[in-house]
């Protein structure tokens, strides 16, 4: 009896993880990653301040990552748009968890995300307050409530702002207590990076989002034209780490990142099939993070 329960405990467990979706998690985390280390050129600050204040902004942005998921999957779920995929697992669309339980995962994941986010403004600035909860709100109507964004062809601005240039230059702010051209630029950066996954998923997804007139932006213009896309996401990252390397020059190991790109957009480009797109999108979480990493040591070490 006991080892059936461990059993069933294992099995729920690795349900609410797959439900995460951690692949898409390198969104979250790169930017502050990235952010932290725009501030690491702002001479004066203290070292605990990386440790606290980038730490509770990695925890703000991994929730948010982590909420936003699983609203994704409970509003696309009630809606019927997940009831026949291609791509991974759905919660509700599949019947492992209900619909409620999806919900209250969610809300709990943006508590935590709003908890951490209080902690910086009481370290910082109230202006957080108001700008998370934007990003909340944002997150929550990005598929919910009665006219969600994303099924109008807007989910790549959403990701492109709040996990691109809100936590990135909010990643600056909270360390540095500042937002300077060069954490607007990363910001970008990181924003293209992110974009590019939610690119991947949405081209995977394009038959079936038709199906349930969820008008992604790959839906309105094809999948021709968001593989060219995708491409172009890639061609602006490398054009904005050019950009970075008027104030840090050592944000040149960056490039050297775009690497990892290649066999992302290779494959992107010649992929027809669910399993190959799957794969490409594994393959642009990693890209994300190699780029991402090299980019931040290139700051770091100036």
């Amino acid at each position: 009896m006991r080892t059936h329960y461990r059993a069933l405990v294992v099995t729920s467990a690795r349900i609410w993880i797959a439900g995460a979706r951690p692949r898409t998690l390198p969104a979250a985390v790169v930017p502050v990653v990235i952010g932290a280390a725009v501030a690491t050129t702002v001479t004066g600050i203290d070292g605990a301040r990386y440790a606290v204040h980038g730490g509770l902004a990695l925890v703000v942005s991994v929730a948010l990552q982590i909420a936003v998921n699983y609203a994704n999957d409970y509003s696309d779920g009630v809606r019927g748009t997940d009831t026949v995929r291609q791509g991974p697992m759905r919660l509700v669309g599949s019947g492992a968890a209900s619909a409620a339980a999806v919900k209250r995962a969610a809300f709990l994941a943006f508590a935590a995300a709003g908890v951490a986010g209080l902690l910086l403004a009481v370290l910082t600035s109230w202006w957080l307050v108001p700008v998370g909860a934007i990003a909340m709100l944002a997150g929550w109507t990005y598929t919910g409530g009665p006219k969600p964004y994303g099924y109008v062809g807007l989910g790549e601005l959403f990701v492109f702002v709040f996990f691109g240039l809100v936590a990135t230059a909010g990643t600056t702010y909270v360390i540095a207590e500042t937002v300077n051209r060069l954490s607007l630029i990363s910001g970008a950066l990181a924003g293209c990076l992110a974009v590019a996954l939610l690119v991947v998923n949405n081209l995977r997804d394009i038959d079936t989002d038709r199906a349930s007139n969820k008008r992604t932006l790959a839906v309105r213009v094809g999948a021709s034209r968001t593989r060219v896309i995708y491409g172009a996401l890639y061609a602006s990252a490398t054009g904005l780490m050019l950009l970075a390397m008027v104030d840090v020059p050592t944000a040149a190991i960056g490039v050297v990142g775009m690497l990892a790109a290649f066999p992302a957009i290779a494959t992107v480009r010649s992929a027809r099939t669910a399993p190959e797109l799957i794969a490409a999108l594994g393959m642009t979480a990693r890209a994300q993070l190699v780029i991402g990493v090299l980019y931040s040591v290139g700051l770091a070490i100036q």
